[in-house]
């Protein structure tokens, strides 16, 4: 088998090439190295993944459409994984122009070389964010999507677009709506490693809501895992969604109690609530757990100590 995979130099489409390879999959890496966090970090990501042989790295801007066809299209590839986006809901109040091009116009070009090429099967990541926010819990794939922000705004289109050419040319579409995936090689400006960077420096920290947030925290390897066995099963339906999320809602105190079994905590400052945010995110994974038969997710204490250990031995090199 060989796969494209977009945003390779990113958390998920890092974690899930690193697993591809060790399943000895030819793929094909996309990425533009974009500097929304430290290219040091993505180039060291990418100086690892380049030493397997089955990895081939294509450096490219996926809203560019004409550079992004030119350099694929001579790939005997099957499916495309697609994890390329601009992240952060918070930075989308600042910059949306950068997201209506990255993850709008980006996944466009996608469907068009899906369309072009006859791809067998496209997965692509789409967010929890698109169910905005409400009261209704668990949520489910049916409830009604309400973006409240350009970045989860973003992800909804993408879905509609992922429908309809679905229905237009026949296209094999899976969309997956991550639910706060956190885990080893996690971004930086993801709450879980700026919190630890705050323990490590013994520096304050500033605690959105006062930490009076729930989330629906969903371990990197649970999802890669789900990931692989997508890529290998056929779906009923020729365009699919699915929570992927761990089915449990944490409070964010939760999380730093856990932290602090193995460090130090910086001093808590408790700010407001910020723009964009929701105060509660909890999903259903009954579909998904049905229809690959999984049993179980990791259990967040375990994916913490995991998470924790990683960032603890790997800090200097990533996060200084």
């Amino acid at each position: 088998m060989k796969v494209i995979v977009t945003g390779v130099c990113g958390f998920i489409g890092y974690n899930l090439v690193n697993y591809l390879l060790k399943k000895k999959i030819t793929v094909y890496g996309i990425d533009n190295i974009d500097d929304y966090y430290s290219t040091k970090y993505k180039k060291e990501r990418l100086k690892y993944l380049k030493k397997n042989k089955k990895f081939k790295f294509l450096k490219v801007d996926i809203s560019k459409s004409k550079s992004l066809e030119s350099r694929i299209k001579k790939i005997n590839f099957d499916q495309i994984i697609h994890l390329a986006a601009q992240p952060g809901v918070r930075y989308s109040f600042i910059n949306p122009r950068k997201y209506i091009n990255s993850n709008v116009n980006g996944f466009f070009n996608i469907l068009e070389i899906a369309r072009k090429f006859n791809v067998k099967k496209i997965i692509y990541g789409s967010s929890s964010s698109v169910y905005g926010d409400t009261n209704k819990f668990p949520i489910t794939e049916k409830d009604n999507l309400k973006p409240i922000s350009t970045y989860s705004l973003t992800k909804k289109l993408n879905e509609e677009l992922a429908s309809m050419y679905s229905k237009l040319y026949n296209l094999n579409l899976v969309g997956l709506r991550f639910f706060t995936v956190y885990g080893e090689c996690g971004r930086p400006d993801m709450f879980l490693f700026k919190f630890l960077k705050s323990c490590i420096q013994k520096k304050s920290f500033q605690l959105y809501n006062g930490g009076d947030h729930y989330r629906d925290f969903t371990y990197v390897g649970d999802v890669i895992h789900i990931i692989w066995r997508l890529m290998n099963k056929k779906t009923t339906k020729k365009n699919e969604i699915f929570n992927i999320s761990a089915g449990s809602s944490l409070k964010l105190r939760s999380i730093i109690n856990e932290i602090e079994k193995y460090i130090e905590l910086p001093k808590l400052i408790k700010v407001g609530f910020q723009r964009g945010d929701v105060k509660k995110t909890h999903g259903s994974n009954k579909k998904i757990k049905k229809f690959l038969k999984k049993k179980t997710f990791t259990n967040y204490k375990d994916g913490i100590k995991k998470t924790t250990r990683w960032y603890f031995e790997n800090y200097k090199k990533f996060y200084l």
